[in-house]
């Protein structure tokens, strides 16, 4: 678990475009939400990126991520620059309390989240073909999922966050798809899938019953290459939205 000052920074972070309100339920198309955390519609965010619930829940030997925004889940993405340095990724985000040992990274390392983005400058799954055109390195701008490693990091901007850098020479633990970028993101394949105002993704794991008590938050938001292509390589750029409203991991796997 994190220490009080990281989880406050981490808070601080994220905060500034905290448009949400939770509550135990919400009505969205008539029908009423349950487990997770439901949110607010928020008209100020962009209607793909507005969260509305965001759940875990357990099946099998598997955790499913879901969130659902009040527009069609998946349809805004980046436009593509033609360059990496300065590049956009958008993002559907379930920051954690698992410890980011748990998938592959170092103990403690940061806080953990799964992510699906889609980034049409670069590809960062070489071990997958997400396109089926039989190349592996050009379908970066087709929605995936990573695990990534945040931590907060003044030079992203005041207060933001940023995908830990792995230094020059370092050599920390990492995940068996770990894609080769000198960060602690893993590209391990588990494909999203989206419907109407939905995404959902199914990430098997050896012993589910050991994550039980894990907390977690939903979050999209904006990253950005850095313009120099050096660390921080990857700063979290701008917040649509925090389905908690204050980042507080509320809720629970069901």
């Amino acid at each position: 678990m994190r220490s009080v000052p990281f989880r406050s920074s981490l808070c601080a972070a994220l905060c500034v475009a905290c448009f949400a309100a939770s509550g135990p339920a919400l009505a969205h198309d008539g029908q009423a939400h349950t487990g997770g955390i439901a949110t607010k519609p928020a008209r100020a965010v962009h209607a793909p990126f507005d969260v509305v619930h965001t759940r875990i829940r357990t099946e099998d030997n598997a955790l499913v991520f879901h969130m659902q925004v009040s527009g069609k889940a998946g349809r805004t993405r980046p436009t593509k620059s033609g360059q990496l340095a300065g590049s956009q990724v958008f993002s559907y985000v379930w920051p954690t309390s698992l410890d980011p040992a748990e998938v592959g990274f170092e103990p403690k390392a940061g806080i953990l989240a799964f992510a699906v983005t889609a980034h049409p400058d670069f590809d960062d799954t070489p071990l997958f073909d997400e396109n089926g055109d039989g190349h592996l390195k050009n379908d970066g701008g087709v929605w995936h999922s990573h695990w990534v490693v945040l931590q907060p990091d003044e030079a992203c901007g005041k207060g933001a966050l940023k995908v830990v850098d792995i230094p020059e020479g370092g050599k920390p633990r990492l995940p068996k798809t770990w894609p080769g970028l000198p960060l602690l993101i893993d590209s391990p394949g588990w494909s999203p899938s989206f419907a109407r105002d939905s995404v959902n993704v199914r990430v098997p794991f050896d012993n589910v019953s050991a994550l039980q008590s894990a907390k977690f938050d939903g979050v999209t938001a904006a990253l950005r290459v850095n313009a120099s292509v050096h660390a921080p390589l990857l700063c979290v750029a701008q917040v649509f939205k925090v389905a908690s409203g204050d980042l507080s991991l509320p809720g629970s796997l069901d």
